[in-house]
């Protein structure tokens, strides 16, 4: 138990610095941007189980397994005495342990439950406030100025832009535009940031939470990017990021996550549609195949872990 605690508490290190910030500064994720969300979502995972895992394993260390711990222990919760080979620190071990996956578990199933009460909201006022698009179902037109595009997603889906957005661009960028929102919604990318929201609000003082919901959303944008990309291609999606897709504008809006895209993500974005050093390209087969296989090892080793405690 000892030697999976200290393994443990390795892997949680690496995954909670050094690992997720080389990844932020690398330029590969930007050529496939899939991969590289795969990997974060893998990092995530496996840095929450291997911290809760290194706490269990070292405070149900001297009972030799996590069930033996709380065979010992819950006896004496409230009466006491505690087992004398169970000391303060294992104790407080367990304690932390349940109290991190109760505040995950909670925070995750608050910000779903706001994030749903706010989708509805929003197909409410679409559904008074704006009109359906001709010719292009699931799109509504709000009489606004201001050019904005945006997504809400659920059951009923809705691609929203505004009359402002429509007067600023040509026909082949507004499909681009259109085209990108619908990639959102058919990825389901408001569940990947719903998720590293949840975990970013549930731990604020934890610096890589936030470092990595912006590369989750990053590379959402760009997986969306490459939606518009395929169906109309990247000329009319530069053009149209170049036209309103500044920070000022509002266009490309986020509702799931309250955000637009800031300037360095637009400025990366661009770059990578006109192929300027992190422009759109596959990794080779055997870079991928390396880093999907990384990303499976890296949950399957608090996984079984996990099975070793509770054995």
């Amino acid at each position: 138990m000892v030697a999976i605690a200290a393994l443990l508490a390795a892997l949680a290190i690496a995954l909670a610095w050094p690992v997720p910030v080389l990844l932020s500064r690398a330029s590969w994720p930007s050529r496939a941007p899939a991969t590289a969300l795969a990997l974060w979502e893998a990092i995530a995972l496996a840095g929450g189980l291997s911290m809760i895992g290194f706490l269990l394993a070292f405070g149900a260390a001297p009972a030799g397994s996590l069930p033996a711990a709380f065979a010992q222990l819950m006896p004496v919760l409230v009466g006491g005495p505690i087992p004398l080979a169970f000391g303060v620190l294992q104790v407080a071990a367990l304690t932390l342990a349940a109290a991190v996956a109760l505040l995950l578990v909670a925070n995750l199933i608050f910000v779903a439950v706001r994030a749903e009460r706010e989708r509805r909201r929003q197909h409410q006022l679409v559904d008074v406030l704006s009109d359906p698009m001709p010719g292009e179902p699931r799109t509504r037109v709000l009489a606004h100025p201001a050019p904005i595009a945006y997504c809400v997603p659920g059951i009923r889906t809705a691609t929203v832009l505004t009359e402002g957005l429509i007067e600023a661009l040509e026909p082949d960028e507004l499909a681009a535009v259109i085209a990108h929102e619908r990639t959102h919604l058919d990825q389901l990318h408001h569940l990947v940031r719903l998720a590293f929201r949840a975990w970013h609000s549930a731990l604020p003082w934890f610096p890589i939470a936030n470092r990595a919901e912006r590369a989750v959303i990053t590379l959402t944008e760009m997986l969306a990017d490459d939606g518009a990309r395929r169906a109309v291609g990247s000329g009319a999606l530069g053009r149209a990021l170049d036209r309103v897709g500044n920070p000022e504008s509002h266009a490309f809006a986020d509702t799931t996550s309250n955000s637009g895209p800031d300037a360095a993500m637009l400025t990366a974005r661009l770059d990578r549609l006109a192929d300027r050093g992190t422009g759109v390209g596959d990794l080779p087969a055997a870079t991928r195949g390396t880093v999907l296989a990384a990303s499976v090892a890296l949950v399957a080793v608090p996984v079984v872990a996990f099975v070793a405690i509770l054995t």
